[in-house]
């Protein structure tokens, strides 16, 4: 014999039902658009997307751009943005060939490289919180500086790594597991550990609560400029990776290692629902959305429409995005 729910019951019931999409409508309303995305492109043209191939294709380069969306997402939280990260995945991924064409141990060369990115996230994120500067306009010169001090210290040549492709480093970070790419292991966990830092973490309702009100964050007695360098050295750790396991991938350094990422990963941010007012975000629907843009540029092409047709794409996203967040301001407020 089953108890016959009471209305208390299913009011409590529906009252989580709804605390729950509450709190998680812009992650749900990323999905719901991947959804419906998938749909179409999968009625448009269902050879394509009917293929594993195509899955694997994109699950195999969808961890470069999760190791940036995810730490602009902490940026974008607390305030800030960062459009010098490209440079910064191409500088971190230059000092992990160098160490590994050298003969260093390419777990070693990892190290190095990640090192050496999360040490300029900091620097920009001393230039910026330090000196009083804006994060649009100040990271915008030092990406400039930084890839052209790259271009001017290689003379704009690449470095091949081919040997990469027999060492164990490879096969633990980006090799196959009955077919299904390893890379995707190591971003789901960082994608695991950035949610609890987030949403559990110390660090993460620091970041919250300056992104919201730097003033009232500071009566509280927290160091927001110290939060807001910590978030420039996170995006350092993620573009270092992200440049890295770039390389491994293609098995090629290239000079501008990191130049396509810039406009897609935004896009992933704004439309996952992460606002650009600050204090507010979300982790998972920036990972969907990084999921979404990649798809996008599949879909486009498996369409028959130029690559061209990619950047605009994007920019109609990120708009789309931007209005739909003005939209729901005084909701999420």
């Amino acid at each position: 014999m089953t108890d016959t729910p009471t209305p208390d019951n299913r009011s409590i019931e529906r009252s989580w039902a709804h605390r729950f999409v509450l709190a998680n409508r812009a992650s749900l309303g990323t999905m719901a658009v991947f959804v419906l995305m998938m749909i179409l492109f999968f009625i448009g043209n269902p050879a394509v997307f009917s293929d594993y191939r195509i899955y694997y294709s994109v699950l195999t380069t969808l961890p470069v751009a999760i190791f940036v969306v995810v730490p602009m997402v902490f940026l974008v939280t607390v305030g800030e943005i960062d459009l010098s990260f490209p440079a910064v995945m191409a500088l971190g991924a230059w000092v992990f060939a160098l160490c590994a064409q050298s003969g260093i141990d390419p777990f070693i060369s990892l190290f190095a490289g990640v090192a050496v990115a999360v040490l300029t996230g900091a620097a920009i994120g001393f230039i910026v919180v330090y000196g009083g500067l804006s994060s649009l306009v100040a990271t915008l010169g030092l990406s400039f500086l930084i890839r052209g001090g790259i271009l001017i210290a290689t003379g704009g040549k690449s470095i091949a790594m081919l040997s990469l492709k027999d060492t164990v480093a490879y096969q633990v970070l980006s090799g196959t597991i009955y077919g299904f790419p390893v890379q995707m292991i190591w971003a789901a966990l960082f994608v695991v550990a950035s949610v609890l830092l987030y949403n559990r973490h110390k660090f993460g309702a620091r970041v919250h609560c300056v992104g919201d009100n730097p003033d009232s964050a500071e009566q509280m007695g927290i160091d927001t400029k110290k939060v807001r360098v910590y978030t420039f050295v996170f995006m350092g750790f993620g573009a270092g990776l992200a440049g890295i396991f770039s390389t491994m991938i293609n098995f090629t350094w290239w000079p501008t290692t990191g130049d396509s990422y810039l406009l897609p990963t935004l896009a992933a941010v704004f439309v996952g629902g992460t606002p650009t007012w600050g204090g507010i975000g979300t982790v998972i629907g920036g990972t969907i959305g990084a999921v979404i843009v990649s798809f996008i540029q599949v879909g486009i092409v498996s369409a028959g429409l130029d690559g061209f047709y990619v950047q605009f794409f994007n920019g109609l996203i990120i708009i789309l995005s931007l209005i739909g967040h003005r939209w729901n301001q005084i909701r999420y407020r």
